[in-house]
């Protein structure tokens, strides 16, 4: 029988019991959900609400039970309604009629709202652990690579020269921005709950207070109707993941394109890749191409908390229970993707030689020359058409900017002089571009040194 059947008078159809049941995707809570029912026993006690020597016996049994859960000698039965129900059960027949005595001056409504915040606010540790992982590991290649120069792109057409380092450099700052999302999201879940009973509170002398502290919460949350029906916590975290999640994808869609023989920029490790069944010559980055793809997943349990919640009345309503299947899609989506993608960054070898190559011949100095020009006094747009002719002619003649001949040079403008070869080389267009936030090696290094700071701050 149901712990709330006293006001039916018939048993619930057996559809219904496993339309409303939860346990298959709340039982991770089994820890979140004991520590909070110690915590709420250890306070009922301190208010003289509950016998210390019950409380003391109901944290005794939690405790069993709790251990008997981490090494395998319980189950979490799948037949239970929700974890608050399958702990509170097993309480009851371990220690007798105390255990019912655990849920006075609470309900399932701040119980459930207590645990996922607790749960998500490990979890959201966790990912800024892998994010600052694969942030290190991308600073690490970016430093391998202060010097390998490659094509930079604005519409997948060659643009500037840049440096691997340089584009990886990118990508660690776009994840250190996430590391700040994740934490401010977490923010949002420094408030208990616990206490704000089914959504008006408890007529009980309770103290939140010290229920708050004892669970590592900043403070109570202030309004008891907001404190069981708010999961604004949820969709920030959610939201931030798919940021993550974004950027990941990003970088996905470039390692995709470096690995093709088109790119042939980068060679993925063999632990990383994947074959054909039939094309014996295939090397597959389907690491890559699933991040890609679960990036819309991610997206997907975004929207799935945002419509459950739009047009929701206060407080609780059993919509809500579609909050956690989303949230914890969305968190063990970016932590194996995040996982999975530290060791693919890792083992993959940069081709410097074919990036070097690909930055020749898509004239992306030819914004050097222009330059080249306007630093001897010529107009930049009269420099600009200057040096778009010179393409042209090179385009035209089978040659490059490096390659064209001096006196094709001075046949478009008698400013130019031998030293232009110097001007347009790639490595001097790269080294020139000292600039903050700049290509140069030099610049980078700041770039990198700011980002070890950064990382060093966040692992205290």
């Amino acid at each position: 029988m149901k712990m709330w059947a006293g006001r039916f008078s018939k048993e619930v159809d057996s559809r219904v019991n496993d339309f409303n049941s939860s346990i298959r995707f709340d039982a991770r809570m089994f820890e979140q959900d004991i520590a909070g029912s110690m915590a709420h026993a250890q306070m009922l006690a301190a208010q003289g609400i509950l016998a210390k020597e019950d409380a003391d016996k109901i944290v005794d049994g939690l405790d069993t039970i709790l251990t008997d859960l981490k090494s395998g000698a319980l189950a979490v039965d799948p037949n239970a309604e929700d974890i608050h129900m399958f702990v509170e059960q097993v309480l009851t027949e371990r220690i007798g009629v105390t255990g019912k005595r655990l849920h006075t001056a609470r309900s399932r409504n701040d119980q459930v709202a207590l645990d996922i915040r607790l749960c998500l606010r490990e979890e959201s540790e966790k990912i800024v652990g892998l994010l600052l992982e694969l942030t290190e590991e991308l600073t690490r290649k970016a430093e391998e690579n202060l010097e390998t120069v490659m094509p930079g792109y604005t519409h997948l057409q060659r643009a500037q020269p840049i440096t691997f380092g340089h584009h990886l450099m990118a990508y660690a700052y776009m994840l250190a921005r996430d590391v700040g999302r994740v934490r401010d999201a977490a923010k949002r879940m420094e408030e208990l709950p616990l206490g704000s009973g089914a959504l008006a509170g408890t007529t009980y002398p309770i103290d939140r207070q010290m229920t708050a502290k004892a669970l590592g919460f900043l403070r109570p949350t202030a309004n008891s109707l907001d404190g069981v029906s708010d999961r604004d916590f949820c969709i920030e975290l959610a939201g931030a993941i798919s940021t993550v999640m974004m950027h990941l994808s990003r970088l996905s869609e470039e390692i995709v394109l470096w690995c093709s023989w088109e790119f042939k920029f980068i060679e993925l490790d063999d632990a990383f890749a994947t074959g054909s069944s039939i094309m014996p010559q295939k090397k597959n980055p389907d690491v890559a191409e699933l991040v890609r793809g679960k990036t819309g997943r991610v997206y997907g349990d975004l929207m799935t908390l945002l419509t459950m919640m739009k047009g929701l009345p206060l407080a609780y309503n059993k919509d809500m229970q579609e909050d956690k299947e989303a949230i914890f899609d969305a968190v063990d989506t970016v932590k194996l993707c995040l996982s999975t993608m530290t060791p693919m960054i890792h083992t993959m070898t940069v081709l410097k030689a074919n990036m070097r190559a690909a930055a020749a011949k898509g004239f992306i100095n030819a914004t050097d020359c222009a330059d080249y020009l306007t630093k001897k006094g010529v107009a930049f747009r009269d420099a600009y058409k200057c040096t778009g002719g010179l393409v042209a002619l090179c385009i035209q003649k089978g040659l490059t900017l490096e390659t064209l001949p001096l006196e094709e040079y001075q046949k478009a403008s008698p400013v130019f002089q031998n030293d232009i070869y110097d001007a347009i080389s790639l490595e001097t267009c790269v080294k020139g571009r000292t600039s903050e936030g700049g290509p140069s090696p030099e610049a980078v290094r700041v770039q990198i040194e700011k980002i070890r700071t950064f990382l060093t701050a966040e692992k205290r």
